[in-house]
């Protein structure tokens, strides 16, 4: 037992201390479990034999995955993703097994051997790129919704190559196979509900199998999570969740089909149900450790002697295998019109193996159609060619993404053809509220922005706007600063915002400025720099928010709305010291030890005003809300006709 708990430490500390740096460095957590294995196997020797043993294991991590993916996949949007899934998916497949067997024929193989070769490198891996995309905010782009496709079409077609690839045996090698193959049968005669039937009664059990998977899914599950959360005991309902995967992994082993299959359809199945999410949240911690326990093993697995006698070797079979991958994927992009940086995405995204590599490989030797010493130089391959992923995906950030912005940005300013009371900088999610309500009281305005991408999404919907950058002179004085009363400045770049108002305010002082700032830093150097009014971006919504959460909880709506009140008036005046605080610190410190005091005094002084009672500062007889009087806009406007 002792060795098990050190043995677990030891993979745990790897991943503890590995994964944040390469998080830290761009890298990704996936590069990051794989160096952590590198580093506790072949490099340090803290793990051993037993890596294997865990491997085989940690591969339930990948068919948590799958029901998850499932999960994801309402069978409604799977219909719709058909052509791509069909299309995409079935060439992508298609074509790099062919030009990978073709290769390997060219170069003296045997056309089974070749063609097991292909199926393996066809695959690309699932776990690091769907990651990758979630942490870098990419799966909802064109080209990570394509290879989402390409992705998903890879996992089913997992399940039709294990069918093929114990046929593609050498004949000699055949009769050992199944000799082998009975010997395992006899010693797990027990696990099996398949062995010993017919080609009729296996397909049929098969079939029982499946529909057993969608009718107990479709009918039987949500009573089931019903009864189960009745209890109102979570660890009740992970532990429901864990039998559910579990049990339908088994139920496909046992009838000889993909674990991972079977959770895939059941995902899909249980897609539309209303616990779906309970599941996720319960079911997302344990995919995360087992996925990253899998890629420890792959990392500790490699075997360096084999690497450093064929470096040559591997490295060319690698960069060659993810230069024919990178070809048909771009060529598929082209065919497909995915353009622009989603292209490159799509194919940079795509180009290497698999972690399902690992498990065909291992299938391959086990039925005879590969020599243990290939698989050992295919699974380096196949490992390599993952850690070079990230590396793939940083190049696609840092190279390919910049070239295609700064060339949708490359156009000349537009021409400014009129001008307005009010000038907008930055028609983002900020501007665009504020351009409106303007607009819609007959003010005019002259909106400017940066991003030409921006500029026509907001032209599509019929809001006239101009691309430009608002901090260069020659622009604002087109757009008409010099007669202007207002700026609105709301652009994301802090720095350009701060520039903007300072060189505004300097050279046109008769201008009020009114900013929004991200944050409490930026309000004050916008503040230094000479804005007139300056915001927050999330300050009214919070409070707003907050008050709401206030009501949800039973406090009396007038009471909530006095805290709210409170609250405001408590902060405005500790405003100014915060702000002389923050002024008179160095620049390397702004908020630093005496900041820091100030604003601890704050929160003291809010606790304590909170805790006053309405009739610590209200006389009874005051009323919390008095309704204007009858015909009260009449006489509103009458006002304003007398002042116009």
């Amino acid at each position: 037992m002792t060795v098990y708990f050190i043995q677990a430490f030891i993979y745990l500390c790897a991943a503890v201390v590995a994964v944040p740096i390469a998080k830290r460095l761009g890298l990704g957590s996936v590069l990051g479990y794989l160096i952590a294995g590198v580093v506790i196997g072949p490099v340090v020797g803290l793990v051993g034999d037993e890596t294997l043993a865990i491997q085989h294991f940690a591969e339930f991590g990948v068919v948590m995955m799958l029901f998850l993916v499932g999960l994801e996949l309402e069978p409604k949007m799977l219909w719709d993703m058909r052509h791509r899934l069909l299309g995409l998916g079935g060439l992508q497949v298609g074509l790099t097994t062919v030009v990978v067997m073709a290769i390997a024929m060219a170069l003296g193989l045997g056309w089974t051997l070749a063609l097991a070769i292909g199926l393996i490198f066809s695959l690309s891996s699932t776990a690091i790129v769907l990651q990758t995309f979630n942490e870098k905010g990419l799966a909802k782009t064109e080209g990570g919704r394509n290879a989402f496709s390409v992705l998903l079409f890879q996992d089913i077609a997992v399940i039709p190559m294990l069918a093929l690839i114990p046929l593609l045996a050498l004949p000699e090698l055949v009769a050992k196979a199944q000799q082998l193959a009975q010997q395992a049968a006899e010693h797990h005669e027990e696990l099996s509900l398949v062995e010993g039937l017919p080609g009729w009664g296996y397909a049929l059990v098969v079939i029982g199998a499946i529909a057993a998977v969608v009718v107990g899914g479709h009918f039987l599950s949500r009573p089931l999570f019903r009864f189960v959360a009745s209890a109102g005991l979570r660890e009740i309902f992970t532990a429901t969740a864990l039998m559910l995967v579990i049990g339908i992994a088994a139920l496909m082993s046992l009838v000889g089909l993909s674990p991972a299959l079977g959770t895939f359809l059941a995902g899909v199945v249980l897609a539309n149900s209303e616990f779906r999410h309970e599941l996720e949240s319960n079911i997302e911690p344990f995919k995360g450790l087992l996925l990253g326990l899998f890629f420890i093993t792959v990392g500790a697995g490699i075997d360096f002697s084999v690497l450093f006698s064929n470096v040559g070797m591997v490295v060319a079979i690698t960069l060659g295998v993810m230069a024919v991958k990178a070809t048909v994927l771009f060529a598929l992009a082209l065919i497909f019109r995915v353009k622009g940086s989603d292209r490159y995405l799509l194919t940079l995204s795509l180009a290497q193996a698999g972690e399902f590599g690992f498990v065909l490989l291992s299938y391959s030797v086990q039925n005879h159609v590969l020599p243990a010493g290939i698989a050992q130089v295919l699974s380096l391959v196949v490992a390599i060619s993952m850690f070079l992923t990230p590396g793939l995906f940083i190049f696609f950030e840092k190279v390919v993404l910049p070239r295609f912005e700064a060339k949708s940005n490359e156009r000349e300013a537009d021409k400014i053809d009129e001008t307005g009371a009010v000038i907008i900088a930055g028609i983002g999610r900020f501007g665009q509220i504020v351009n409106r309500l303007l607009v819609a009281n007959g003010v005019k305005t002259v909106v400017l922005d940066h991003e030409a991408g921006q500029i026509d999404n907001m032209r599509a919907i019929k809001i006239k706007s101009y691309y430009g950058d608002a901090t260069r002179p020659d622009l604002l004085h087109t757009a008409g600063i010099e007669d202007a009363k207002l700026l609105v400045i709301a652009i994301d770049d802090q720095e350009r915002a701060v520039e903007l108002t300072e060189y505004v305010k300097h050279t046109y002082p008769h201008i009020r400025i009114l900013a929004r700032a991200y944050d409490r830093g930026h309000h004050y150097a916008l503040r230094f720099a000479g804005a007139d009014f300056i915001i927050s971006e999330t300050y009214h919504s919070a409070l707003t928010l907050g008050t709401q959460a206030m009501k949800e909880l039973g406090i009396h709506p007038f009471r909530a709305e006095q805290l709210r009140q409170t609250f405001v008036e408590t902060e405005a005046k500790s405003k100014e010291a915060l702000y002389q605080a923050w002024k008179d610190n160095t620049e390397e410190s702004k908020f630093n030890a005496t900041y820091r005091d100030l604003f601890m005094q704050l929160e003291e002084a809010l606790s304590n005003e909170m805790k006053a009672d309405r009739h610590d500062k209200h006389a009874s007889s005051e009323r919390g809300w008095t309704p204007p009087p009858k015909g009260y806009i009449d006489v509103i406007t009458e006002m304003q006709k007398d002042q116009d």
